[in-house]
């Protein structure tokens, strides 16, 4: 059984880390950030960066029952409007979490999810992955920067202080 405040907790963790990575890749040119790697499902940092925090947003949508199809041709966002973005995604996960009895948080109940299912899910579990989704992603963030020659800071990983 998962409670609103370790869920916090955890989230907020998460965040710090994906806040610190897009200060790290804050750096990078224009030309970096934007610059296809083989290898990678998501091929530049831009749309790595892009994915993380809009699929934080996605699953919120589908936990409040708000999920409609994404429009999958809009632009990724600029590299000065991501931070914002993050803190307005972590805002409403945070809301929704303060909102959220711990019955609603860990009861399995049918969600609409994409493409167009309906699926059994618990939401703590969901957001436990989207935090979990957040070091899938900056691991291949911080491969990339090394082959872009920026290699990221230390102390990237899960904050244990």
């Amino acid at each position: 059984m998962h409670d609103a405040a370790s869920l916090r907790d955890i989230h907020d963790r998460g965040q710090r880390s994906l806040e610190a990575l897009l200060r790290h890749c804050a750096q990078l040119s224009p030309e970096e950030f934007d610059r296809r790697i083989l290898g990678f499902g998501y091929p530049s940092v831009r749309l790595q960066l892009d994915h993380m925090i809009g699929a934080e947003e996605y699953w919120l949508s589908v936990i409040e029952g708000r999920y409609t199809d994404v429009d999958e041709s809009a632009p990724p966002l600029a590299p000065e409007a991501l931070e914002a973005h993050r803190r307005q995604v972590a805002a409403a996960t945070d809301g929704y979490l303060r909102r959220a009895s711990e019955t609603e948080i860990n009861t399995a109940r049918e969600m609409w999810t994409w493409p167009g299912r309906t699926r059994s899910l618990v939401p703590a579990l969901i957001l436990l992955r989207t935090v979990a989704h957040i070091y899938q992603h900056q691991g291949q963030v911080l491969a990339m920067c090394r082959l872009l020659g920026k290699p990221g800071p230390g102390g990237l990983d899960f904050p244990i202080d």
